[in-house]
């Protein structure tokens, strides 16, 4: 009998040191005062439904000899990942993340996303305009004194509309060179300086036209920081990173550059060096991984990830001055096909960094592809997407690939870099 009381009161103090270690991890995962997305359960995003799908086997073989023949053929070096609702249809890895064949890539290896970067930065100032920490309509100049464009708004920042110039050029044409070309890395707000400085021109009036540029999205990052009061990468992390469990993913800074995945040029597995553009943020440096950016896809699906007139905003076209099916919503390129079916995604491409992010709205399917050593076939990915939603171009492009290798991603209009 006293056996018998012993188990039992061991038992009981390990349950409910379990019940202890759980409540307080839940705690720790609630502790930011931030607006952020611990409010969506990843485990309650889909129904059974969601998650089938006809003739299982013989969809996964196809993405299997789909990646024996593009990403094993190619050498392609980096990961995938296909799932449906609930589950993973298909996922596998190759290749080093650093010189030197060290550190072989794995489904917890933090690859750098490049542009995919900006679909996490715009789903986090959505979360500050939620919650009335800032509106869609505030002008920059609100927030920065002596921003030289009266006319860009958070809007026009997230819908690639604002006109700003390009910070890649527009830095080299200042004359002389500002002293800020001289350090090793040029941050954010060293962009915001010489725009205020210097005022380049618009590269177009604002609200005119789409023009894709990396300035709206590290000026948004700027935003973020100005808003919480935190770096960044710290904004990042407990509104987004933590909340939705994505434990292997995290912004780049340059305490990283010792052990974070590198990128190389195709061939030779030659590294592709850093330069003083690396450590701008918002427009790319997420480093994560496919199963990170699928719980990312997951919470997206969920009602409780924002709310519904927001959310509906995510996905509508805003530049729609030229026919044509590419347009742009709120930090995901789209195409809208001529029987009116619509392709939500958004591609990378940063030195040797090529990535996919696809988050497919009716079948509730994410695609995940990103690749380390440059190549533009890592965007062939996106044209699986054609084997769940009758989307008719991709359709034809995964038809090409498959029957004749051929790369043929300069054909239907595709926008195949960022």
């Amino acid at each position: 009998m006293r056996t018998f009381i012993l188990i039992i009161t061991v038992f009981l103090s390990l349950f409910s040191c379990k019940n202890k270690s759980e409540n307080q991890e839940a705690v720790v995962e609630s502790t930011t005062n931030l607006p952020n997305y611990g409010n969506v359960d990843l485990s309650k995003v889909f129904t059974k439904e969601d998650s089938r799908i006809q003739d299982k086997a013989s969809l996964v073989r196809y993405i299997d000899q789909y990646y024996k023949r593009v990403w094993e053929r190619g050498d392609l070096s980096g990961g995938i990942l296909v799932a449906k609702g609930d589950d993973i249809l298909y996922e596998n890895y190759r290749g080093f993340a650093r010189e030197g064949n060290q550190d072989p890539i794995g489904r917890n290896t933090p690859l750098h996303v490049a542009s995919v970067s900006k679909t996490l930065t715009a789903m986090a100032m959505l979360k500050l305009v939620e919650a009335g920490k800032i509106k869609l309509s505030d002008h920059l100049t609100e927030f920065f004194p002596g921003f030289p464009y009266p006319n860009v708004t958070v809007k026009t920042l997230l819908d690639q509309r604002s006109g700003l110039p390009k910070y890649e050029y527009f830095i080299t044409k200042i004359k002389p060179a500002p002293d800020e070309l001289s350090k090793d890395f040029l941050t954010n707000q060293d962009i915001l300086n010489m725009m205020i400085k210097y005022k380049p021109d618009l590269a177009r009036e604002t609200d005119t036209g789409f023009m894709y540029c990396n300035t709206n999205f590290a000026m948004l990052a700027l935003l973020i920081e100005k808003v919480t009061k935190i770096p960044f990468p710290q904004a990042m992390k407990e509104m987004v990173f933590e909340p939705l469990k994505m434990k292997n993913t995290f912004i780049f800074q340059e305490k990283d550059i010792p052990t974070a995945s590198q990128s190389f040029y195709y061939g030779a597995n030659r590294l592709y060096p850093l330069d003083r553009l690396d450590l701008i943020y918002g427009d790319k440096n997420v480093y994560t991984t496919p199963r990170d950016l699928y719980n990312f896809s997951k919470a997206m699906f969920s009602k409780d990830f924002l709310k519904l007139e927001l959310m509906e905003q995510v996905f509508t076209p805003y530049s729609n001055e030229k026919s044509g099916m590419n347009n742009y919503g709120f930090g995901f390129r789209m195409k809208i096909f001529d029987n009116g079916e619509k392709l939500t995604y958004h591609n990378g491409w940063w030195h040797g960094t090529n990535s996919v992010f696809a988050h497919l709205l009716k079948s509730k399917v994410t695609i995940v592809a990103i690749g380390n050593k440059y190549s533009n076939r890592v965007y062939t990915a996106l044209a699986l997407s054609g084997l769940f939603e009758d989307f008719p171009a991709q359709k034809d492009k995964l038809h090409s690939v498959m029957s004749d290798d051929k790369d043929t991603l300069k054909g239907h209009g595709e926008v195949y870099g960022e």
